[in-house]
């Protein structure tokens, strides 16, 4: 099971994340997207948040992930958290339009 909000901007993410955290998610299950992929890695960085590696999408898709588009990548990586193809079409439209979109998961058990 998961949970995903849509943040404006890092402050907004920053609450988000403590409210998931409150609500039961550990900080390791939380992930956080942004389009631009260092404004990702920075803002998983500052909030201690976990970041979708090759558990939670296997050696495959994290290889293949090398090769891909970046909006193609964040597909792959919203689909190993669990959302649908459809869903994660979705929210990587809104990360097109300069959004955060925060994941929070039970587990990265896939």
């Amino acid at each position: 099971m998961y949970k995903v909000e849509v943040v404006e901007n890092g402050v907004q993410a920053t609450n988000t994340i403590d409210m998931l955290n409150n609500q039961g998610y550990s900080k390791e299950h939380i992930y956080i997207f942004a389009h631009d992929k260092d404004r990702s890695e920075n803002l998983t960085d500052a909030t201690d948040t976990g970041s979708v590696g090759m558990k939670e999408q296997g050696l495959f898709d994290s290889v293949g992930n090398v090769f891909k588009k970046r909006g193609d990548e964040l597909r792959t990586k919203f689909e190993s958290l669990g959302l649908t193809t459809t869903e994660a079409e979705q929210y990587e439209e809104v990360l097109d339009q300069g959004k955060l979109v925060i994941v929070g998961s039970d587990s990265a058990e896939k």
